[in-house]
């Protein structure tokens, strides 16, 4: 088992590779450096070697399933996860590594937010995105988390073989802080720098296809970790058109034993049935939530006596 693992998903960064793999070598000699190519066409994987790291393969595009296969295959006391387009500084390596190794942090966020990103970033609506994001995150999650999609973080043993990667793109980052937040680990946060690529790097992430992943991410697990309060929330919202609907009726009848509207009526009932369905979803998920909330408390323990 590896000390520390510094791993680093690349596709085509054949311009920055070898600088980011000496750079973070030098900040922390001790670590062994994966970097794992996803079918890069411009020679990265020969680069990275050149540089001395280990290389290693992942087939299925995606930064999310190279994160899935860095997970499986690496054991380690401590990870340190980071781009490799020469974004972030090496000057913060040592810093998140020890609040790993010696604070206890399942996570630990490198907060680009805080300090240079949005005076760095030069791609429209990257600025407005990151806001939005860490907002929807923060409210529905109960959150305070600076920067939810860095690329910079580190992570315990406990996180990385306990965190289900689903995700195969770059919504992974999402989905890595949405579980950290539900399971209640342990979250440190640490202002890094952050600097635009240089001139002829190319980032693969796309501005509005993958805000639309990142966002139908939120959603999706918002739903599937907290049933009650989404499936609640459909309810309500279908009481509420039920009483607009049939108030009017019910006076209506009151005042002249007559019923205006028989199609509306009925209209009236499938909806507030639909209400009262999604109420029942609400509460059955729940609890099949709270179980498995429950199962993964058992799964720490049991992983807690294997790597500790």
């Amino acid at each position: 088992m590896d000390r520390i693992a510094v791993l680093i998903p690349c596709y085509n960064e054949s311009q920055t590779i070898a600088k980011v793999v000496s750079d973070f070598a030098a900040a922390l000699p001790e670590a062994a450096i994966y970097v794992y190519d996803n079918n890069s066409k411009d020679g990265t994987d020969v680069i990275a070697k050149e540089a001395g790291a280990i290389v290693r393969y992942e087939r299925k595009q995606g930064k999310g399933n190279v994160i899935r296969a860095m997970f499986r295959d690496i054991d380690a006391e401590c990870y340190l996860m980071i781009d490799g387009d020469d974004t972030y500084p090496a000057e913060h390596a040592r810093e998140i590594a020890d609040k790993v190794l010696n604070e206890g942090a399942d996570m630990v966020i490198g907060d680009r937010l805080s300090s240079t990103y949005f005076t760095e970033n030069k791609r429209m609506f990257h600025n407005s995105g990151n806001v939005l994001v860490r907002k929807l995150v923060n409210t529905f999650f109960k959150g305070n988390v600076t920067d939810i999609m860095t690329g910079y973080r580190g992570f315990s043993t406990l996180f990385v073989k306990s965190f289900p990667v689903l995700s195969m793109g770059f919504e992974i980052e999402t989905e890595m802080t949405i579980h950290a937040l539900d399971k209640n680990m342990h979250l440190a946060t640490i202002p890094v720098g952050y600097r635009d690529r240089p001139e002829g790097s190319v980032s693969k992430l796309n501005t509005f296809s993958d805000g639309f992943k990142v966002l139908k991410t939120i959603g999706v697990l918002f739903k599937d970790y907290k049933p009650l309060t989404f499936f609640g929330g459909i309810a309500l919202v279908l009481a509420l058109i039920t009483l607009g609907l049939f108030i009017p009726i019910l006076v209506t009848y009151i005042q002249t034993l007559f019923v205006p509207h028989i199609l509306t009526l009925i209209a009236t009932g499938f909806i507030a049935i639909a209400s009262m369905l999604s109420l029942t979803c609400g509460l059955i998920l729940n609890s099949l939530s709270k179980k498995t909330r429950q199962d993964f408390e058992v799964k720490l323990n049991m992983l807690t006596k294997l790597y500790r």
